[in-house]
């Protein structure tokens, strides 16, 4: 919730603890072993950005995030949480937009193939250094002859024809080979039976939906954008990998911002973990540089994970804003992992950090923003404070009405599929053929002129010697029997 003094009680120790609106940009963590309380820490956080008038999106792993959708209710554990921090919760609804990559719990999410980008296709289909260079290639040569890439088919259609014509595009875009070619056309296979052909293609999302307020009570209040990510979560480098895809169109989208009263929008990004396992170390320089320079934009990014040390240190290192939930310590490792979290907070005289973070009750957290001067503070020990909206989920003809009455549903419901690169490769083909076929018709017309000529020719010829055959030679041959006979008579007469 907001305060009097505009800023975000989010939870009880002796005193409030508030998030000052203005750092909220400088990025946050919430961490926490299983059944700690996280997703709850998120929800209070992202209904209290809601009701500062910010923006927020989050991925919802369980369903249980979609109960911000209704109004909570009072509960004797709410009761008792209202005495003891003095306070009376004001149960309310927020605005929700759902989004399913599936479109099945929501609005479907779409993105474009060349929008995707090969950085993440690598990340998802786990490809190699050298298939990732000819991926890299088949991008360039379809941007270079303006074969639009927009879904599966298009991509599919566009490594066969480059595959088979690898020897035209060697000298500019360098060796493509037909191994790994197929390599990433069998990678590409696999994804579509994930669901892949669902989620790229058109209408692509559009960032702006978003940044959306909504008016509720008299207050402005900013939308908060759910994805359903049950199904999605499935497959994991899919999901961390739309979501950086999100992450970076954000960042490519709002012009610089500097320092604000508050931030433009905040991002969850849960189960941040996925995002890091395996990432190849462009991946990871992309993680950082976003994470770095977005905060610029008024966008605050907040991790939600079981460990913080799952997450970089040139990461960890930018969140400002912690919430901490108990860790458990069940190996060496885990021992030395709880030390090294105690460690990355200001050291609070009245209690051991290390200790308090094994004994935290489910709803309790150490906690440290960011003060009015960027500085963290001393970390302290504290309560959550409620949801105001629903705790758990809401019922699925809820979900329902409300994707229904969005304005959301009649554009992304159905999908495009407008002329590009499979189309155009299609017809290239047929062209082809066409011209292949002209040619050898062409081939063959001169072939059956030449065989008419040679036959004329030989019936000419034919004709030509029947006709000394059987007139000349009769008459040379009486003309050589006449001039013979005389030539003897004459001879004779001589003698």
């Amino acid at each position: 919730m907001v305060n009097n003094d505009n800023k975000l009680y989010v939870a009880h120790s002796d005193h409030p603890l508030v998030l000052e609106p203005k750092m909220a940009n400088r990025h946050g963590l919430i961490a926490g072993a299983t059944g700690t309380g996280k997703t709850v820490s998120l929800q209070v956080l992202a209904e209290s950005f809601s009701d500062l008038g910010v923006p927020c999106f989050m991925a919802d792993m369980k369903g249980d995030l979609s109960g911000v959708y209704k109004a909570g209710t009072l509960t004797k554990f709410i009761e008792k949480r209202q005495n003891e921090f003095g306070v009376t919760f004001d149960f309310q609804p927020y605005p929700v937009q759902f989004f399913d990559v599936y479109g099945e719990q929501g609005h479907p999410m779409r993105v474009t193939v060349k929008s995707f980008g090969v950085l993440l296709f690598s990340r998802i289909m786990s490809l190699t250094d050298t298939q990732e260079g000819v991926l890299t290639a088949v991008f360039r040569i379809c941007e270079d002859k303006n074969l639009p890439l927009d879904d599966l088919k298009d991509l599919r259609a566009a490594l066969n024809y480059i595959g088979q014509n690898a020897k035209e595009f060697q000298t500019d875009y360098g060796n493509i080979s037909s191994v790994s070619v197929g390599a990433i056309q069998r990678n590409l296979l696999a994804l579509e039976e994930q669901g892949g052909d669902q989620f790229f293609g058109l209408p692509e999302f559009k960032i702006d939906d978003f940044f959306v307020t909504e008016r509720m009570h008299d207050i402005k209040k900013g939308m908060i954008n759910i994805l359903a990510a049950d199904k999605l979560y499935n497959n994991p480098k899919l999901y961390s990998a739309f979501l950086m895809w999100l992450l970076t169109s954000i960042y490519n989208k709002l012009p610089e911002k500097g320092d604000q009263d508050k931030p433009e929008f905040i991002f969850f990004f849960d189960e941040a973990h996925l995002l890091f396992d395996d990432a190849s170390k462009a991946l990871l320089d992309q993680i950082e540089k976003v994470v770095r320079l977005i905060r610029s934009k008024g966008v605050g990014v907040y991790f939600i994970t079981q460990n913080p040390m799952d997450i970089p240190e040139n990461v960890l290192g930018q969140l400002g804003n912690k919430i901490q939930h108990a860790l458990r310590a069940f190996t060496p490792k885990d021992q030395k992992s709880i030390k090294a979290v105690a460690q990355s907070f200001r050291t609070n005289e009245a209690f051991n950090t290390e200790k308090a973070l094994l004994e935290l009750e489910t709803g309790e957290a150490l906690i440290s923003f960011l003060d009015e001067k960027g500085a963290p503070s001393i970390v302290e020990r504290a309560k959550m404070l409620c949801p105001q909206g629903q705790i758990g989920p809401i019922t699925d003809e809820e979900r329902k009405k409300a994707i229904k009455e969005s304005g959301l549903e009649r554009e992304y419901r159905e999908t495009e599929d407008r002329r590009s690169a499979y189309e155009m490769l299609i017809d290239e083909a047929k062209e082809k053929e066409k011209e292949k076929a002209k040619e050898q018709a062409a081939k063959e017309e001169e072939k059956r002129k030449k065989e008419e000529a040679k036959t004329s020719s030989k019936v000419v010829k034919k004709s030509s010697n029947g006709i000394f055959n059987k007139i000349l030679v009769p008459v040379i041959k009486s003309f050589l029997n006449k001039w013979l006979n005389n030539f003897l008579k004459t001879n004779k007469k001589k003698r």
